[in-house]
């Protein structure tokens, strides 16, 4: 095995200097770090970053728990926190914990004995008991696309999040400006602060242009295909009256879409549809879907560096970074006719307005309690 003292050999100068090439440092000249590097490159050496981790009392590791790596949106988030965790020398450690309250306290468990340096989580934040060990054992944590009552922590967390209520206004106001006015709404359960923040969006926008919210047009289920299909087929099977449907993410969409083609139900000819989250295959499907498109990769990359720089300075007040979400006019939305009955077959394109992210967010009274009573009423259905 190549040692370091080999490179500094064949470079001709000391083992330490070596040592500051490798950790980039400042104090060596252009030439000697030229000649390190040429060193390193001919005989293949690797720096032994857990020789360098017991000196620093590092593991050059960080912990990624999401809710489901089979979204492609956290999958493209944790390849921008992976690229930013190579550029800084750490690995990462993937946890997937399926949205699972008792699946996600074990892998806390599993990341402190493992003694990671940082952690990014998507928390279940029904249950926050776990990052309250997290604080406890004073590891540095970042917060990802979720919002927590940390009433009950002993400190506050950093956060990267999308604007939720912003995107799910505007994919719900893009709707209502093509005529819609019964747009059914397919949600993820509401211990996400993600579905709530997206349904508060969703009610924003009914009320700004004065239709009225039914709670019979809303349902609620797992961010997942199959509760997407079931939750449609729920719906449909109430025999209310709407023209479109907004799908809480692509996971759900897809599931929509499913549903909606096992009905022979045409889109967007018999049903317009949209969804929150872009999906990387719905060039597979036509027509494309009109979509509110997050930063997903932008989240995971700023995640870790703002993990980074906790890790630096434990003690520093919290931040919250949000990224604005843009909206992406495709063609499954079809304007209504004025008997509000049967959508037009052909796509009508927004004015471009629609393509410039909004981030007007008018406060309203409380609509959690609300969505909480809809989605007590469901679950008892």
């Amino acid at each position: 095995m190549v040692t370091i003292t080999d490179v500094a050999k064949l470079a001709g100068v000391s083992p330490v200097t070596v040592s500051r090439v490798v950790n980039d440092s400042d104090y060596v000249s252009k030439a000697t770090r030229e000649k390190v590097e040429h060193a390193i490159e001919e005989l293949g050496y690797v720096p032994h970053f857990m020789a360098r981790g017991l000196r620093l009392n590092r593991t050059f590791t960080l912990a990624l728990v999401l809710p489901d790596i089979t979204n492609v949106f956290w999958t493209t988030v944790a390849r921008g926190a992976e690229d930013a965790a190579m550029k800084n020398n750490f690995s990462i450690l993937f946890y997937n914990v399926d949205e699972d309250v008792k699946k996600q306290d074990r892998v806390v468990d599993i990341v402190l004995s493992q003694q990671v340096d940082g952690v990014m989580i998507a928390p279940h934040d029904s249950d926050i008991k776990h990052l309250a060990k997290l604080q406890h054992n004073r590891v540095p944590t970042v917060i990802l696309d979720r919002i927590l009552d940390e009433s009950q922590l002993e400190h506050k967390f950093d956060f990267v999040r999308g604007d939720s209520i912003s995107g799910a206004y505007q994919l719900t106001r893009h709707l209502v400006r093509l005529g819609h006015k019964r747009i059914a709404m397919v949600s993820g359960n509401l211990h996400a602060s993600t579905a709530r923040d997206r349904v508060l969006g969703y009610r924003m926008a009914l009320q700004d242009q004065a239709i009225p919210f039914d709670e019979d047009l809303i349902v609620y289920g797992e961010f997942k295909a199959s509760a997407g299909a079931a939750m449609t087929h729920q719906l449909l099977d109430r025999g209310l009256t709407f023209t479109s449907i907004f799908a809480a993410n692509n996971m759900i969409g897809m599931g929509v879409v499913r549903e909606l083609l096992r009905r022979n139900i045409r889109i967007p000819e018999d049903m317009s549809i949209v969804f929150y989250d872009d999906y990387a295959t719905d060039s597979d499907y036509f027509p494309f879907f009109t979509v509110i498109t997050q930063q997903a990769y932008e989240i995971g990359y700023a995640a870790a560096e703002m993990l980074f720089s906790r890790m630096v300075n434990l003690d520093m007040p919290s931040r919250t970074q949000i990224l604005p979400s843009t909206l992406i006019v495709r063609y499954s939305c079809g304007a209504q006719i004025k008997d509000g009955k049967s959508p037009l077959s052909l796509p009508v394109l927004a004015p471009s307005e629609f393509h410039q992210t909004t981030s007007r967010v008018k406060p309203i009274e409380d609509f959690s309690s609300d969505a909480g009573e809809s989605s007590a009423k469901e679950s008892n259905q």
